[in-house]
Formats: C-alpha cells, structure tokens, sequence
C-alpha cells in the first residue's frame, strides 16, 4: 500500500526562519519578540533598527532571512508581510564557575536562546482598533456593519475635512 503525504504544516501564504544558539537568555530574546508580533514586516525591521538590545541585531537577520524566504521560495508580496509569530524557545546553557575568596567557587551561567519567525501575507494596513478598520473600509466604500457608530464617526470625519 501506498503511503498517504503529509499534509503541509504551513498554510500557502506563510514563510519562516529559525535561529539556533543566540546568545542571551530566552527571556530577553523573547522582550524583541513581543516587540514585532503582529506588526508589518517593514515596520517590524525599523524597530529592529533602531532597538538598543544588543540581541535585535540577530532578531534582525531572522526577520530579513524570512522575509527573503517567502519572497524567493513561496512568491508573497513583500509589502503585506505581517509578521505572523515569533516563539522563543531555551536551548543550553553552558556553565562555568567564577573563583571566589577563601577557595570558594560560585556558579556562573550562559544561556542560549532560538527563535522562529513566522511571516504570512496579510493586509497592506495593519489597524489598531476595530474602529480604525471600519473607518478604512468606509473611505474605501465598503459597507461596514459595527457597533459603536464608527460608521458615523467616520462621516463627522468627513465633514469636517471637507468644510
């Protein structure tokens, strides 16, 4: 009998990148990985930029390699990547020791850390609220249904600008 393929793990319009032994604790890692969840990937590479942890550099090259992924090997558009996830996971931790006084000796540990991003095809505009959403589609003429009047909201908008 033939054997049935493995359906795929990844949906169609999603690339990835790992990174493996980074050093630094995972949960420092993990601060630079909240900071691009869900955001584009273009604005996800200029916090990285111009972040001041010394890890966002190979957080960095993660992004770029998956963005450079889903460009040559899945075919996405670029400009509507959104950063999809970004799990950080604990590796080794190499362990040293650190001479004290009176012949004593205290531990010292050096972690390492992974990460994986996961970059998807989304939107070309990524919205805060609900209500910027629907403020956006109804400038574009779309029918927007919501509760909350943004619908009205974004006619005050309107004409406001237009007086």
């Amino acid at each position: 009998m033939a054997r049935t393929p493995n359906k795929p793990r990844r949906a169609e319009n999603e690339a990835f990148a790992k990174a493996r032994y980074i050093k630094g604790s995972e949960r420092k890692l993990n601060l630079l990985a909240q900071l691009i969840r869900g955001k584009l990937a273009s604005v996800a590479l200029i916090d990285l930029e111009f972040s001041r942890r010394r890890m966002s550099h190979e957080v960095k090259k993660v992004l770029e390699s998956a963005i450079a992924n889903a460009e040559n090997n899945h075919n996405l558009d670029v400009d509507r990547l959104v950063v999809k996830s970004a799990t950080v996971g604990r590796t080794m931790t190499l362990k040293r020791f650190h001479a004290r006084g009176r012949g004593r000796s205290a531990g010292i540990e050096k972690p390492f850390a992974n990460l994986t991003i996961i970059v998807a095809e989304g939107g070309a505009e990524k919205h805060k609220t609900k209500k910027d959403a629907a403020e956006a589609k109804l400038k574009a003429g779309g029918d927007v249904k919501t509760k909350g009047g943004a619908k009205m909201a974004a006619a005050k908008t309107e004409t406001k600008v237009g007086e």
